[in-house]
């Protein structure tokens, strides 16, 4: 394999100079080109791998794309693109995803600046190149409903729900700087993907980047999660689908959306979980930031004197695009693969109505009552229907 030099429009006024990829050298072919091996190896290429692992470091410790990496002011496009391709080249022989994905989030929110500022026709360039069919409208860029629905459903903020947009012949009609937004959460999707290659390369990266790799391992905040830990009350095989979705997404480093990280949160206090195993829930997120998740976790389970927020009901997570009752077809157990029969009982309208069902206990938080498992489907005693309150 071989990489290309920077194109020539790779200057620090160029909007692919935070995207090296889109300008065409993704493809990899033609032009005077730097082996691999030359760029992992190679003397003359030190500098530029010096500012990958920059970028990998400053991505790993805070993928919001807050830091500023001092080692790329003053760097030419050539050097900039090739530090972007090494960091890509390591992270992607990384034997965890979860590190390739912080640097996804980080590299896609750096360069969102130049995006929302960047004329409409370039961003309308760079959707093509990243496979998807923007188009310019007379009030705007439309989107094709499908795309916005992907692009979209990850994305944390409230005026991105598809509830608040100008929906017109099956395209969504938004905003320049709106467009904006979504085309990074699109290169997110693309740099989170891993660069394929063969065995001897992944295993000559891993040997001559392992300080690095050590390094990034210890920074990486563990997509592990207490629950179910020995002595522990709580039932995670019990869970709902849509819960057990949220949880499996979060520990393959994959991102949630913010109606699904308050969703999860809510439930994991109603069951009995303790502040830590919530917040380790999280540590998988491509975006994990401590202190943040401290805050909102505190934010939402503190509520109403410990009671906390009320967990949405099924109609509301199947709105988000979260419920899961028809199975995953992704995850690595039948038992989340397949069908749940139990989501489609015309009783059932809220995922803890789900998990006392299971047999499971729900805390009545902000008292030391503990509500009872309820009765299973067909009993009298059926649970009662939680009300969704609170912030979706």
């Amino acid at each position: 394999m071989a990489v290309h030099r920077a194109p020539d429009r790779l200057d620090e006024r160029s909007l692919f100079a935070e995207y090296p990829f889109l300008a065409g050298a993704e493809s990899l072919l033609g032009g005077e080109t730097v082996s691999v091996g030359n760029l992992v190896r190679d003397a003359a290429f030190e500098r530029v791998r010096a500012i990958g692992r920059a970028r990998i470091l400053a991505a790993v410790d805070d993928p919001r794309g807050a830091p500023v990496v001092q080692e790329l002011h003053g760097a030419s496009g050539e050097v900039r693109y090739l530090s972007f391709l090494f960091a890509r080249l390591v992270l992607s022989a990384a034997p965890s995803a979860a590190p390739l994905r912080r640097w996804a989030v980080a590299e896609a929110k750096r360069g969102h600046g130049r995006l929302g500022s960047a004329p409409r026709d370039e961003l309308l360039e760079v959707a093509r190149r990243l496979g998807f069919a923007f188009e310019d409208a007379p009030d705007g860029i439309a989107v094709p409903l499908v795309e916005y629905l992907r692009l979209a459903v990850p994305i944390r903020e409230a005026e991105f729900r598809l509830a608040r947009q100008d929906v017109r012949d099956g395209r969504v009609v938004v905003a320049p700087m709106r467009a904006a937004r979504l085309l990074q959460e699109a290169v997110r999707l693309r740099l989170a993907v891993p660069i394929p290659e063969r065995e001897e390369v992944v295993r000559a990266l891993r040997e001559r980047e392992a300080d690095l790799l050590a390094e990034v391992a210890r920074r990486t905040p563990l997509p592990v999660a207490r629950l179910g830990a020995p002595g522990a009350a709580i039932h995670r095989e019990w869970f709902p689908p849509c819960v057990r979705k949220m949880l499996r997404a979060l520990e393959a480093g994959e991102n949630l959306s913010h109606a699904g990280r308050f969703a999860l949160a809510a439930f994991l206090h109603r069951v009995g979980a303790d502040f830590e195993t919530i917040v380790d829930a999280y540590r998988g997120a491509p975006d994990f930031d401590e202190s943040i998740t401290r805050y909102q976790v505190e934010h939402i389970t503190l509520r109403d004197g410990g009671k906390g927020y009320a967990v949405p009901e099924c109609d509301t997570l199947r709105s988000h695009g979260l419920c899961a009752r028809d199975g995953d077809p992704t995850a690595p157990q039948e038992l989340d693969r397949a069908r749940d029969p139990r989501c489609f009982d015309p009783r059932l309208r809220h995922p803890l109505q789900y998990y006392r069902w299971r047999g499971g206990l729900e805390v009545a938080r902000g008292d030391d009552d503990v509500t009872g498992a309820g009765g299973a489907p067909g009993t009298p005693s059926g649970p009662a229907r939680s009300p969704s309150t609170g912030p979706r």
